[in-house]
């Protein structure tokens, strides 16, 4: 059953979307403010995100651009009550893959979510699974699957976008300022210990019973995923 997240701040819309939907046979989540609808889309396995634009919060096209950034693949639809072409212009150079404009037939809404689906699964079925190998650390980044010798380990969302980020720039530096904003969008606070906070569970579970030892601190600099 496909899941589709709804961010919209008018409750009575997002519940008739919600039923609409429900009833085609879809599974819902429906989310009344930007910020929350980003964590949820970023945190759940979601299958297509319709977003509105004004939102309490944060805005739907930031909502749009943190989730093109963390998800390239993730299907979103706009259903706003901008239809300037400006609007749609940006909406769709933020990242969104259609728009669509209040108010709308629900006929056409429906439509347009099985379309973008199907071009999903298409595209989903050519991706070939990319697996990463870094001494006896294994990561599939398409199936989020973690292994230290043929130990599986667990993450969380967090603890796998950090695990990313080391990974796609193995052997360099990567500087707190940069984790900070491409995992949890975020201007860096230099009072914030989030990223060394999130570094150690890494280590505890990664490292900690486990040769060679594979993140490192240089310090005042950030970190880096190697074999020293």
């Amino acid at each position: 059953m496909k899941t589709i997240l709804i961010i919209e701040d008018d409750r009575r819309i997002a519940q008739n979307i919600s039923r609409g939907l429900a009833a085609e046979g879809y599974q819902t989540e429906i989310a009344y403010e930007g910020y929350n609808g980003r964590d949820l889309a970023l945190q759940q396995p979601v299958d297509l995100v319709i977003l509105d634009i004004n939102l309490p919060g944060l805005n739907g096209f930031e909502v749009c651009r943190n989730l093109r950034s963390a998800k390239p693949h993730l299907p979103i639809i706009m259903l706003t009550a901008l239809g300037e072409v400006e609007d749609k212009v940006e909406g769709l150079e933020r990242g969104a893959d259609d728009y669509m404009v209040k108010p709308f037939d629900w006929r056409e809404l429906s439509a347009r979510v099985a379309t973008c689906l199907r071009r999903s699964e298409r595209l989903n079925a050519n991706i070939a699974d990319e697996v990463v190998r870094v001494a006896n650390l294994t990561i599939n980044l398409t199936a989020k699957d973690v292994y230290r010798d043929t130990q599986r380990i667990d993450l969380t969302g967090k603890e796998f976008r950090l695990l990313e980020e080391l990974v796609r720039n193995r052997g360099r530096v990567v500087t707190k300022a940069d984790l900070a904003e491409r995992v949890w969008s975020l201007n860096f606070d230099p009072g914030t210990n989030v990223v060394e906070v999130y570094i150690n569970y890494l280590r505890k579970k990664i490292d900690k019973d486990f040769e060679p030892k594979l993140i490192h601190t240089r310090s005042g600099l950030g970190y880096v995923l190697k074999v020293d």
